[in-house]
């Protein structure tokens, strides 16, 4: 269970899925979670009926809170601090990359990460799915889904979950091309 795992979400406002508005991280190390963080964030875009219906997070919720540039330089040395680790991390790191290039912050070319879905389809074959509820249904833990804090919450869990179970992460940590916005081999081609 060695190693520093930043379990993270990202909710969104509108269908571009490229502005956040809120995120949820939850640090996991040494075989516990150490520290939470969770805030809304004002993506100074409009919001879809759809993404409101689905998170509960209007524009008059967000309206106050920090936008993306200012959360960045608090949370940017988090996210640099371990394996990013997110439940269907394609999507979150295309947020976070997408983002990112839309406010013109240079973070790294490429990052490494590793997804709780892939995992959960190899040490939970059995379920019906592997979406976040599903697995965190079967494993008992609490959700209070398309909220950025639970959903990091559960997702730092079912990774701990299977860490305890002895699987390893190796096999799974994957490279998100930032400028490309596409997983990576190792020979720099799409997967």
């Amino acid at each position: 269970m060695d190693g520093r795992y930043i379990a993270f979400d990202v909710e969104t406002p509108n269908y571009a899925n490229d502005r956040i508005s809120a995120i949820g991280i939850a640090v996991v190390e040494a075989g516990e979670i150490t520290g939470e963080y969770c805030t809304l964030v004002n993506p100074e875009e409009p919001f879809d009926p759809f993404n409101m219906a689905l998170t509960g997070i209007t524009p008059e919720m967000v309206a106050d809170k920090p936008t993306f540039p200012e959360l960045w330089r608090e949370i940017g040395p988090l996210m640099d601090s371990g394996l990013l680790v997110a439940h269907n991390a394609p999507f979150d790191m295309s947020v976070l990359a997408k983002c990112l290039r839309g406010y013109g912050i240079c973070w790294r070319p490429t990052v490494r990460y590793a997804c709780t879905c892939q995992m959960s389809r190899r040490l939970l074959p059995r379920l019906p799915n592997h979406r976040l509820n599903t697995v965190s249904d079967y494993l008992g833990l609490e959700l209070d889904h398309h909220h950025a804090g639970s959903d990091s919450l559960a997702c730092g869990e079912i990774l701990l979950h299977h860490l305890r179970s002895g699987f390893e992460v190796t096999p799974f940590i994957r490279t998100y091309d930032m400028e490309r916005l596409c997983t990576v081999r190792g020979d720099g081609r799409r997967r």
